[in-house]
């Protein structure tokens, strides 16, 4: 069970487990649910104990789903983080013990227009300082300079965490000075008419949709919108760099995304037994090259994360940018969500109202003690 639900993932997911469910001598069906359907369906078949014998979750939800009871333990089917880094392991982790792996992940970036770049005169940013100089120049009557999504919603917390993580600010810590500058940051851009006021309802979708309509020169995006961008627009000169950071030299910290595969306890020890076979097979680093290339996404193995880049110049950045990226829910297990909330309320508030950051912050930290 899954919620994959676009043409490559469909080549990708049912091509994989096609192809290792015949070299196993198994067979499987695919039951698609719709994203926002999907926990509530889970906890609902855990409960009745009917759950699939093959689960995929988003990241986020593996610590509530691990913590319920319903999911099996990998590692007692040779199921291992080697090859991962320990961030990308961290996704299917819950309380020390490895529930889920995932085969590709993302992150975002900083997508940027390259003629209006060179139009204006100015290098793709690599600091807060140069972004700002950057979105400066680029403003004109016809477009703004920088967008991204502050839409409340877990896409506008999770495009806001490169700018609070790369400040050294930390989901445990809401009012602390590198959440309230990263809050300030986002804040300026809007009420300077760098960046229009309306990221405050759009999701990551409507800023690439933007981004394509040359109203904004540079957005944070992520590389699942790259083949529409390419369809869409295949005459705009684009490219990506990683997600300006306060300092230079200083690493960008980007949120890890991207979904991991669970063996749920179904009460059949040899079927779990099967699907975890199965599993192991669909996340060997060869499928994870030809899914992440079928996907746009990173392979989660480090030695075909490289060798992805190099194959995927247009993608590189993204490896880079994993490379340092952060589970989100690493620190704070189950409580995550509502930490996520508190976050983009916060930005709402700011963004909206022109609340002052150590209000709307101070506010946030309350809710989440």
């Amino acid at each position: 069970m899954d919620y994959y639900n676009t043409p490559a993932d469909d080549v990708a997911i049912n091509g994989t487990f096609t192809k290792c469910a015949e070299e196993l001598g198994l067979t499987f069906s695919r039951e698609r649910v719709p994203g926002d359907q999907l926990i509530a369906r889970v906890l609902q078949m855990g409960s009745s104990r009917t759950l699939p014998d093959l689960l995929m979750l988003d990241n986020p939800n593996v610590q509530q789903v691990a913590d319920s009871g319903a999911l099996a333990p990998l590692e007692q089917y040779g199921i291992s983080t080697e090859g991962l880094t320990p961030a990308v392991a961290d996704l299917g982790m819950y309380d020390g013990t490895l529930y889920g792996i995932a085969p590709t992940v993302n992150t975002i970036a900083l997508f940027y227009n390259v003629d209006m770049l060179e139009e204006a005169g100015v290098e793709p940013p690599s600091t807060w300082d140069e972004l700002r100089t950057a979105a400066e120049a680029l403003t004109t009557e016809d477009h703004y300079g920088f967008a991204f999504s502050a839409i409340a919603s877990y896409e506008g917390t999770w495009q806001f965490m490169p700018f609070m993580w790369s400040n050294g600010g930390d989901e445990t810590d809401l009012d602390s000075e590198g959440v309230l500058g990263a809050a300030q940051l986002w804040s300026d851009f809007v009420a300077d008419g760098l960046t229009s006021r309306s990221v405050v309802n759009w999701g990551q979708g409507d800023v690439m949709d933007q981004f394509k309509a040359g109203n904004a020169a540079m957005v944070i995006n992520g590389p699942w919108n790259i083949a529409g961008l390419e369809a869409d627009t295949p005459d705009l000169h684009w490219d990506v760099v990683t997600i300006p950071v306060p300092t230079a030299g200083a690493d960008s910290v980007a949120p890890l995304g991207g979904e991991v595969w669970t063996v749920p306890i179904t009460g059949d020890e040899e079927k779990q037994a099967k699907a975890a076979e199965l599993l192991k097979m669909f996340v060997a680093p060869e499928n994870q090259l030809y899914m992440a290339g079928e996907r746009s996404t990173i392979p989660g193995d480090v030695e075909a994360a490289t060798q992805f880049a190099s194959e995927n110049p247009d993608l590189g950045t993204f490896v880079d940018q994993v490379s340092t990226a952060r589970s989100r829910t690493a620190k704070l297990g189950p409580d995550w969500p509502r930490t996520a909330k508190a976050i983009y309320t916060a930005n709402q508030r700011v963004l909206v109202d022109d609340t002052d950051p150590g209000e709307a912050y101070d506010e946030a930290a309350r809710t989440v003690s």
